[in-house]
């Protein structure tokens, strides 16, 4: 690891889910209690407002009561002490990341805990309910907020900052991933184009395994904290 200077982090829902928190792809995950195109699209938002926001509101609050487990602290523990560069990526919308301590964060999928304006655009902290259609604090309007989440058909925040990271990187490590969503299925290809090693830790393969040159299974409270010790010591 002495010639790794830069590293980027993709994480996942697999992260999380030792936190108790529901995974969309696995077998009982959101998904098959409800369509993607009746609560995670705009068109659905649209269509049946109340449904997409009961659904968001449900999850903002469950996330609450969750906590950091071993993979988030471990991770926090690398942004903490790490010397070169480091970002972390996360397809994740709760906030158990922070509450871990890791300073250098992007959340490319939006925020549980944010609202999102649709009359002056702005992103407020956001912990209570919806449906209830609050007044934007920023402006005063009352109904126009939503969740602060990049639904299918939108584009992923910060984009240009993650692919400049991407392209500086000498490491890409994508944790507890599918490997079935796009953009973030294709940064271990934009890494490896860039010349970077590539490492995924996951309970399984992923559907893009094979475009990474190691790879570690397991849960990720295990495989996660092992490998930041590892990087850690060198």
């Amino acid at each position: 690891m002495k010639d790794i200077q830069n590293i980027v982090i993709l994480t996942g829902a697999g992260v999380s889910a030792e936190s108790g928190i529901d995974t969309f792809r696995d077998g009982g995950g959101l998904w098959e209690q409800h369509r993607v195109e009746d609560v995670a699209t705009p068109e659905a938002f649209a269509r049946d407002p109340d449904l997409v926001l009961r659904f968001y509101d449900a999850r903002r609050e469950a996330i609450q009561t969750k906590l950091p487990n071993a993979a988030h602290e471990a991770l926090a523990r690398l942004d903490a002490k790490w010397p070169g560069e480091l970002l972390i990526v996360t397809q994740n919308v709760d906030d158990l990341h922070e509450r871990a301590g890791a300073k250098r964060l992007i959340h490319m999928h939006g925020e549980h805990l944010n609202a999102w304006c649709a009359a002056c655009n702005a992103r407020l902290p956001w912990t209570g309910p919806l449906l209830d259609r609050p007044a934007c604090a920023a402006c005063g309007v009352v109904g126009t907020l939503r969740p602060d989440i990049v639904w299918f058909g939108e584009m992923p925040y910060r984009m240009d900052e993650i692919y400049a990271a991407l392209n500086r990187a000498d490491l890409f490590v994508s944790i507890g991933t599918s490997g079935a969503v796009y953009p973030a299925a294709g940064f271990v290809r934009e890494a490896r184009a860039a010349g970077a090693r590539t490492l995924e830790l996951n309970m399984e393969p992923s559907q893009g395994s094979y475009w990474f040159s190691e790879a570690r299974h397991g849960p990720a409270s295990v495989v996660v904290p092992q490998w930041v010790e590892e990087v850690l010591l060198t």
